[in-house]
């Protein structure tokens, strides 16, 4: 294909996010890339982004680059406190304290997006340490935060109770005022590009983001993820294998990830969503996400 030829292809690729996305009811920004060429497809990708739990891959990557340095044991045993949760996924929803390896904290905080484990490995490894490794490798501008900070935030600016449950008292509080929080806002939430995102998860594709024994304990984690209503949703045929991390809040839907085809080719995505409501069950907006990686794959692929 010459090069006027791919262009106009990709102009129509937009097009037809543009039209996906305005039927979800949602802001889309895309960028693919195959992790072997270099080639790439954008739109809008090299926008501000709210990463919301898209924000742990860097948080499991300095896990793995510290175990397999020998810095971290994989099997030490941590305790997840009331200090940790917050109700949700997994151990962050336990009534009582849990006892976990670092290793499976890793797993729970990729798998399920639980935020309690996440927290808990952010404090063993260390935030400063994860901006530190985000840094020498490039990718300075890629923020990163514990969960409890963000949900701190969240509750002065509802004028909650310090420490209170966020999810109980919402009943009443406006979509408006919701979607106005600060943890949509990518100047003041966690945030990053597209682009760079792609960028980091093909570093560690290509095991360039640290020891090769960390690259595939993090493409192996990020391989288990359970949530298949998203990406997963744009590759229902067999023998293509997703590896991902979504992430979600009032105003925002993500997943980044890795779509291997059994023809050997590997590609990076990351579809980011700004809503225009802040409802927890949004299918279209959900399955705009995995039509939107498919469409740049398939232009990448063309």
């Amino acid at each position: 294909m010459s090069i006027a030829a791919h262009a106009a292809g990709a102009d129509q690729v937009r097009t037809v996010l543009s039209y996906t996305f305005a039927q979800a009811g949602v802001e889309g920004f895309v960028h693919a890339r195959d992790i072997d060429t270099g080639a790439e497809f954008a739109h809008h990708g090299d926008s501000r982004v709210v990463l919301a739990s898209v924000f742990k891959i860097p948080i499991v990557l300095e896990y793995a680059r510290q175990a397999a340095a020998g810095r971290l044991d994989r099997a030490g045993r941590h305790m997840v406190t009331a200090a940790h949760r917050a109700g949700g996924s997994g151990t962050d929803g336990c009534l009582y304290d849990v006892e976990m390896s670092a290793r499976d904290l890793a797993f729970m905080m990729m798998t399920i997006s639980d935020n309690a484990a996440t927290d808990l490995l952010l404090d063993i490894v260390g935030i400063d340490r994860v901006r530190k490794t985000l840094e020498e490798l490039g990718f300075a501008g890629l923020g990163v935060s514990s969960s409890r900070a963000l949900d701190d935030d969240i509750r002065r600016e509802l004028g909650f109770a310090p420490g209170s449950s966020i999810d109980d008292q919402l009943a009443g509080i406006s979509d408006e005022r919701l979607l106005a929080l600060g943890v949509s806002d990518p100047e003041r939430s966690p945030s990053s590009t597209p682009r760079q995102v792609t960028a980091l998860l093909a570093a560690i594709w290509r095991n360039e983001a640290g020891p090769a024994e960390a690259c595939a304990e993090v493409r192996g984690i990020m391989s288990q993820q359970v949530w298949q209503h998203r990406l997963v949703a744009g590759f229902p045929e067999a023998g293509v294998k997703i590896a991902g991390k979504t992430g979600t809040d009032f105003a925002v839907r993500n997943e980044a990830g890795v779509v291997e085809f059994p023809d050997g080719k590997r590609y990076a995505v990351g579809v980011f969503l700004r809503t225009s409501s802040a409802a927890g069950r949004q299918p279209l907006a959900d399955r705009a996400i995995g039509q939107a990686a498919r469409a740049a794959i398939d232009h990448l692929r063309s």
